[in-house]
């Protein structure tokens, strides 16, 4: 098409300006033929019926075809002089309208060019347009929002897991640097760097598997749904809780399984990780001596798995911070607590993908109540 390079204005111009030419050619037109109808149904005069026009008489017929021919010539004429007056005032208010409707358009261009992974915090924030061009800004302010807070993260979670990783590597290197330093190391001192870089490389893999885990899960719930089988979501539990056993009679800490089943359709590998990654953190953040409650079961259209602990108070406004990459109840950092700070926000990020929710509620007196809940599987 031969407009299709053209701008939007001009188009729209052009299209408004052929549109009015053509209704007021067609009108013209119209008003032509009336006016010629009108003249010719005057009420003829008899045949060979004469009219004097001045000095001359002159047949009737005549006078009305005349009468007719001048009227059509006086509108024709009239028209001719309006219509191109008409088509060019037609052009230039589509153009005026064009451009006033068209420019909040031109804004979101505007900021769309000047986007940039450093400057997310523009906004269009239009304040005088309406309908479908207001709701156009508002749905690509509400995007830039998004995206804002997807970049904040990312750099969040990119410089908290180099921040991590480098704790380990740095024990690595720094061990090994003191021990080949000391000329009388004895098999003693190389065990013990050996037991050190042990824990050191076990951390590193510990914390790059979690990442690896949450990249994985939060990608699923963007793009794909998980595999889904019937899961029981208290068989995930009892087996969680086999691989935690050891390590809670340790701590000397009394664990309580309580309800009925609780069937779901999701990936069990993913699910089972999710109890895991609950109770792992139910033991190692535990005290000594304390108490693991765990709860499963169906309400309403709901299967839920509930995991009690007793444990650090936590503050209820720095309960949701815990669902953040490397946040550990009271502690935000890794170096001096176990684990990999990433436990819970694998779970939110699986649960999610499965179209479920988890909530995190304090104890009183001292530790967390997680509730995860799945759409439960009908029979």
């Amino acid at each position: 098409m031969p407009l299709r390079g053209a701008g939007l204005r001009l188009r729209l111009t052009l299209l408004s300006t052929l549109l009015v030419a053509l209704v007021s050619a067609l009108l013209l037109y119209l008003g032509w033929l009336l006016v010629g109808d009108v003249a010719a149904s005057v009420p003829s005069l008899p045949p060979g019926t004469t009219v004097r026009v001045g000095d001359l008489d002159v047949p009737a017929s005549e006078v009305t075809s005349a009468v007719g021919a001048a009227a059509r010539a006086e509108v024709l004429r009239a028209g001719l002089i309006a219509f191109p007056l008409v088509v060019a005032a037609a052009g230039l208010v589509a153009w005026v309208l064009a451009g006033r409707i068209l420019a909040p358009l031109h804004a979101v261009t505007s900021a769309a060019r000047r986007l940039s992974a450093e400057s997310l915090d523009e906004r269009i924030a239009l304040r005088d347009a309406r309908g479908e061009v207001a709701e156009l800004a508002a749905t690509f302010d509400a995007m830039l929002d998004r995206l804002q807070a997807a970049f904040d993260a990312q750099r969040r979670f990119v410089a908290n897991a180099s921040h991590e990783l480098r704790t380990p590597l740095s024990v690595l290197r720094t061990e090994v640097d003191v021990t080949l330093a000391d000329p009388a190391a004895d098999v003693a001192e190389l065990r013990r760097m050996g037991d050190v870089v042990r824990d050191a490389t076990r951390r590193a893999d510990d914390l790059v598997g979690g990442l690896l885990l949450l990249a994985r899960t939060e990608a699923m719930g963007a793009v794909q749904e998980p595999a889904r089988r019937p899961t029981d979501l208290r068989g995930v539990a009892k087996r969680a809780l086999a691989v935690v056993a050891r390590e809670a009679r340790a701590k000397g800490v009394r664990v309580r399984v309580d309800g009925g089943p609780a069937p779901v359709s999701g990936d069990p590998v993913l699910l089972e990780r999710v109890a895991g990654n609950l109770l792992e953190n139910a033991v190692r953040h535990n005290v000594e001596g304390g108490w693991i409650e765990v709860r499963t079961g169906v309400r309403g259209a709901d299967a839920e798995l509930c995991v009690s602990s007793s444990g650090a108070e936590i503050p209820a406004e720095r309960v949701a911070e815990l669902f953040e990459p490397f946040r550990r109840g009271p502690v935000a950092r890794i170096g001096s607590a176990p684990g990999s700070g990433l436990g819970l926000s694998i779970v939110r990020a699986v649960v999610t993908a499965h179209g479920g929710e988890v909530r995190a509620d304090p104890v009183p007196g001292g530790g967390l109540t997680i509730t995860v809940t799945l759409p439960a599987a009908i029979p």
